[in-house]
């Protein structure tokens, strides 16, 4: 395989990533494991999705400040880079001017919104200020849609439809839907093959090691993945993500590589994400 970038992972000091890591997807959820596995596998640069939480709360975390990032280490190596995390809540004034000043970061290629996790739609107004600064620094804007790795989680924000009329209201800026709004996948190909501006990752379609992965791949599970697949015919609008720490990077890449036909897995695996996240450019 080629050259690889991972548009979605998570680098954050998340107590459900650490017991996912070491009971289902057997991985070593650590600075070191990562880079390690990344290195195996080829790929040369991830993207993590900024997100804290506090002990007291747990994730969806209501008080964690503006921007979010990646906490679950000092520093990050030169083969991670990030997307600053929205806490609707805290989005005030000061929120937005450290928004700001972080998102101009090389480091920092784009911003993400949880929807799902936190109860408003993307069309809300209260995330207005953070577009204005997406469109300003050409920042693409990635949103959390589909079934929430919590069961506090409120599925009706997170469902993708959503997406449709921001897309509409702001042309001028390109919108990823994380996990292609799975189990909604439908609904998530009929936005992308709509809408130039919108894009998505296949991630965490599937939480596990290889023995989860290849038995998706074996049943029914994913049937509806593959019809909106067909559907959407929007291939070059696919990134390759894994969602670690929820499953390893290689038996992933294994994963995707079945699910997509041969001839855009170039595009799916680098290409496109080159597009979406301009900035990750001079870290290749």
């Amino acid at each position: 395989m080629k050259k690889i970038i991972d548009a979605h992972i998570h680098l954050s000091n998340i107590e459900s990533f650490k017991e996912t890591a070491q009971s289902l997807s057997k991985v070593d959820y650590s600075l070191e494991g990562v880079q390690a596995e990344m290195e195996a596998a080829n790929i040369v640069l991830a993207i993590g999705m900024g997100v804290t939480e506090t002990p007291k709360m747990g994730f969806p975390d209501y008080e964690a400040n503006t921007p979010m990032g990646l906490d679950l280490g000092e520093s990050l190596p030169k083969t991670i880079v990030y997307c600053a995390g929205i806490n609707p809540y805290k989005l005030d004034a000061t929120a937005i001017a450290e928004l700001e000043r972080e998102i101009q970061k090389d480091y920092v290629v784009g911003i993400k919104i949880y929807l799902g996790y936190y109860p408003f739609y993307a069309y809300d107004q209260v995330y207005d200020p953070v577009y204005e600064l997406a469109e300003k620094y050409d920042l693409p804007v990635v949103f959390h849609t589909g079934d929430t790795y919590s069961e506090r989680g409120l599925l009706k924000y997170s469902h993708p439809l959503a997406i449709d009329e921001v897309a509409v209201k702001h042309r001028n800026i390109r919108f990823m839907m994380a996990h292609f709004g799975d189990p909604w996948t439908l609904t998530g190909a009929e936005i992308l093959y709509k809408n130039r501006n919108v894009y998505a990752d296949l991630s965490g379609l599937v939480v596990g090691a290889r023995k989860e992965l290849e038995q998706a791949q074996e049943g029914i599970l994913l049937q509806h993945l593959r019809h909106a697949l067909v559907y959407s015919n929007s291939y070059d609008k696919l990134l390759f993500g894994t969602d670690w720490p929820l499953a390893p990077f290689g038996p992933y890449i294994e994963f995707i590589q079945n699910l997509i036909p041969e001839s855009y897995h170039e595009d799916v695996f680098y290409n496109t994400a080159l597009k979406v996240f301009p900035k990750i450019k001079k870290f290749l």
